[in-house]
């Protein structure tokens, strides 16, 4: 017991009877007990400067989200005297150097849709900056540990989610998926990026500056941004991975006519047709949806869209979008050609053609087995019991997968929703989330040290 204060640090203080109650001994590094007054005050202050009544406005590229920035950099600087970097893609990293060169990775996003939740992205990032509290007050970590504020997580001003995290990975062609895109008010995303310091050619050197980070794991903390720990009652939980997805649009060509004129049996209804694939689309969700959560799928008709679309007019052409979602590939694929084959037996009943256009296809990205492990040991050390769970949902935690192993903890949501100022999270949910997560990071560093 006597040689524990000097391990820790000059002025901290352990008294032998504390043990495992002030700081983990247990084969994990020694740090101090893990709170989360100081993340959740710093959400609150984050909440005050970046929100309005509306909600956050952290929209990537814009005024607030480079306020927000700032805000985070200056608490970097004057509590940790650590500066930050940029890469080619916009991510702002931040450095606390350990024994080793190997390192582990912290991120999320600070970025927001308009009018988003005051948690989403934030909660991950400013966990990440108490990680690195706790590390430097426990001297010098076994490894490197960086902090990632990653670029235009949400995609909400040019719809290209995972912008920065994508470069990161080596799986955005900046040239060809970014240059044309265009935002509400006509702003091209290359000038948007040029306004930021950032250009199309210098995005693919990301990926090196991350490789060159010698990156052993990811970790993330997020909000679930949907109801399912809120309806068990559980304030945190183990994702198992983000569920692979195929998104596509239809379009049914039928024969637009007269409302009063046109006889039922002779009309070609584009929007019968599309109605029909509607519900089918939701019954096939239900029939490939398992009783466990690893089993769960989701699919969706988000996008409808009528022509010639006034009263008096039989639709003669409708287009409809199939978002469908699930972690385990194979059931994705069967997923799909059933959906194939339920537009083709509806645009036959109502003699109509359908054509098929691809709009994005991920693939499951399940999360290392044995990060998983120290996120679950994590949580039940704190609430109990950890219940599993996938992410439909798309994080930076996805294009980490795939190039390093990786695991995310999501906090309750409450009430259950995403992307509106009304998403939040209890306080004591919030409290036992952060506590988990910062348990994870410390199993994390023992594990690997």
């Amino acid at each position: 017991g006597e040689s524990l204060p000097r391990r820790l640090g000059e002025g901290n203080r352990v008294r032998a009877q504390d043990r495992c109650s002030e700081i983990l001994i247990c084969n994990v590094p020694l740090f101090m007990k893990p709170t989360s007054e100081r993340v959740i005050a710093d959400l609150k202050e984050f909440k005050a400067l970046t929100s309005d009544e509306r909600g956050a406005q952290r929209v990537a590229w814009g005024p607030v989200w480079r306020t927000a920035r700032e805000w985070f950099q200056k608490k970097l600087q004057d509590e940790l005297q650590l500066g930050t970097t940029r890469d080619g893609a916009g991510n702002l990293w931040a450095t606390l150097p350990g024994k080793s060169k190997k390192s582990i990775v912290i991120g999320s996003h600070l970025d927001s849709v308009p009018g988003g939740g005051w948690l989403d992205g934030c909660l991950g990032v400013i966990s990440g900056l108490e990680v690195l509290r706790r590390a430097k007050a426990a001297g010098t970590p076994p490894l490197t540990i960086h902090l990632v504020d990653w670029a235009d997580e949400e995609g909400a001003r040019f719809g290209r989610s995972l912008m920065g995290s994508a470069a990161s990975a080596g799986a955005l062609d900046a040239r060809k998926e970014l240059g044309h895109l265009v935002d509400r008010n006509g702003v091209k995303l290359p000038d948007a990026l040029q306004e930021n310091g950032i250009s199309l050619d210098d995005m693919a050197s990301a990926q090196k500056y991350f490789e060159d980070l010698d990156a052993e794991a990811y970790l993330e903390l997020h909000i679930e941004q949907g109801p399912v720990l809120e309806s068990i009652k559980k304030p945190a939980g183990v994702v198992l991975g983000t569920m692979g997805v195929e998104r596509h649009n239809l379009r049914f060509v039928g024969q637009a006519a007269h409302s009063g004129a046109a006889p039922i049996h002779l009309r070609k209804d584009a929007f019968l047709a599309a109605a029909e694939f509607a519900l089918a689309t939701r019954a096939i969700s239900v029939r490939y949806s398992g009783k466990t959560p690893k089993t769960r799928v989701v699919a969706t008709c988000g996008v409808v869209k009528v022509e010639p679309n006034f009263v008096t007019a039989v639709p003669g052409s409708t287009e409809i979008s199939i978002d469908l979602r699930a972690l385990d590939g194979k059931v994705l694929k069967k997923m799909l050609a059933d959906s194939k084959k339920a537009a083709a037996k509806a645009a036959k009943r109502f003699q109509v053609k359908v054509s098929w256009s691809p709009l994005l296809h991920i693939t499951p990205r399940p999360f290392d087995p044995t990060l998983m492990g120290f996120v679950r040991d994590s949580i039940k050390e704190v609430v109990g019991t950890a219940p599993e769970l996938p992410s439909g949902p798309l994080h930076d935690a996805a294009e980490m997968a795939a190039v390093v192993p990786t695991a995310m903890l999501f906090a309750q949501s409450s009430p259950g929703i995403s992307h509106t100022k009304l998403e939040d999270t209890p306080i004591p949910a919030l409290d036992k989330s952060i506590r988990a997560f910062l348990l994870t990071v410390d199993r994390t560093l023992e594990h690997l040290a």
